[in-house]
């Protein structure tokens, strides 16, 4: 690693004043699911589960989304509410090439959600093997993980929400998860690398209708978050209506999401990505930019730089979206597992987003060469932002500038004060009062 702690890189940046910063709070949607198994049953009743299910059938449960509030209390539901009628379930990755894209990698991620046979009280069952179903409209081979083909019935349980690389009528959910998750890694590559020629949401559309017609799906769990990250909608939908009803889902996720209020910034200072953040490590519908081979796009906010400070406990080294930052620290470069990052970058046809940024030794050396490349801007006058990350937007550290800019309300917790350092690293993001 090459690091910039000398005397020159010291001298050029030592000038440079930092903004004072406001603690402040954005009001989002707070109204979650109290009662997850009871939603679940209530749902099982809905659709008449019961009578789907017979009993000694094995039902293959596929899950693989990282980040989705109480999934494993989803997912333990499910599983009682099945040995309850009698059926046999067990547990699958369903995470195209995630986790290195190897059983063992696949079964530590499920582990890391708290998806363990002990906590479901069902089997994991994980490989990488697939079983062809047939050929979509469009050419492509339609893939299914042979585990979950084998069984009798399939539940696919996924979070409905904007993807991160196109727009379309459904996106990241049960229809993605059919068509590639469910698919492996072969199916994670196959529409990845067939995208720029068709598009993701034509190929994921085509591949899931062929499943959907040819496969075993019993039904899907379509989760969708508040502006908290919580759990706040869970339905079940039956094949035959997930074409109808996963887009109405897309469109009550998009609408609950959580956004930065502000159209325009200067500096955007991000404290963590992950892979459990977003799956392009920050979400680019929260900061408005991308890199890809479907399109760069900056959209809303337009931030100018982005400086990011570390890497998600729960990332485990995968570093992908670190490419949108202008700036990091040496400590997100240590940290990175590269192997992971690049199999990743390279599944999804984007070597732009596992890039590497200028990086700094300290958080006070790369906020400093953050603001240095914006020019000459007076404190006062920057319009910056801190958060934790893409997923925890209701507080944020802002500057002057901002305060009186925002596109929602804003509730003042802390005053104006100084930026905090702990030794040249910025303090943590301060806890809110709750009281």
């Amino acid at each position: 690693m090459i690091h910039l702690d000398n005397p020159t890189v010291h001298a050029l940046l030592s000038g440079i004043a930092f903004p004072d910063m406001a603690l402040v709070r954005q009001r989002l949607e707070r109204s979650f699911l109290q009662d997850i198994p009871l939603t679940v049953a209530e749902e099982a009743a809905r659709v008449g589960l019961n009578s789907r299910v017979q009993p000694g059938q094995s039902v293959a449960i596929a899950v693989g989304s990282r980040g989705i509030d109480r999934l494993a209390q989803v997912i333990r539901s499910l599983c009682d509410l099945l040995h309850g009628l009698g059926a046999r379930p067990f547990i699958l990755s369903a995470m195209g090439s995630h986790g290195g894209a190897t059983p063992e990698g696949q079964s530590q991620v499920l582990a890391g959600l708290g998806v363990t046979e002990q906590a479901m009280g069902a089997p994991l069952r994980i490989g990488m093997a697939t079983t062809r179903l047939g050929t979509s409209d469009l050419g492509m081979p339609v893939l299914l993980d042979s585990l979950a083909a084998k069984a009798d019935h399939l539940i696919v349980v996924n979070r409905i929400k904007a993807h991160t690389k196109f727009k379309a009528r459904v996106e990241s959910g049960l229809m993605k998860m059919l068509a590639v998750g469910l698919g492996n890694d072969q199916s994670a590559r196959l529409v990845h690398k067939l995208a720029p020629s068709h598009g993701m949401f034509a190929l994921i559309n085509a591949a899931s209708r062929v499943i959907l017609e040819r496969g075993n799906l019993l039904c899907g769990v379509g989760l969708v978050e508040n502006g908290l990250g919580r759990l706040h909608t869970l339905r079940l939908l039956l094949p035959g209506d997930i074409l109808e009803h996963e887009p109405l889902l897309l469109t009550l996720a998009k609408r609950l999401a959580p956004k930065l209020p502000f159209d325009e910034l200067d500096v955007l200072v991000v404290d963590e990505i992950g892979k459990d953040i977003s799956g392009t490590g920050m979400d680019t519908n929260v900061t408005g930019r991308n890199r890809d081979i479907l399109g760069d796009f900056t959209a809303t906010p337009r931030i100018k730089r982005i400086f990011v400070r570390d890497l998600s406990p729960g990332t485990a080294g995968n570093a992908l979206g670190i490419g949108f930052a202008d700036v990091t620290t040496d400590r997100v470069i240590r940290k990175q597992d590269y192997a992971k990052t690049a199999i990743n970058a390279l599944t999804g046809l984007s070597p732009e987003k596992a890039a590497l940024p200028l990086h700094l030794p300290t958080d006070r050396l790369a906020l400093a060469a953050t603001l240095h490349t914006l020019g000459a801007i007076a404190p006062n006058k920057l319009r910056m932002a801190r958060i934790k990350n893409t997923n925890s937007l209701e507080y944020l550290q802002v500057s002057t500038a901002l305060l009186d800019t925002a596109q929602t309300d804003l509730k003042i917790l802390h005053s104006l004060r100084a930026m905090a350092f702990t030794g040249e690293d910025l303090s943590p993001f301060p806890e809110p009062d709750r009281t």
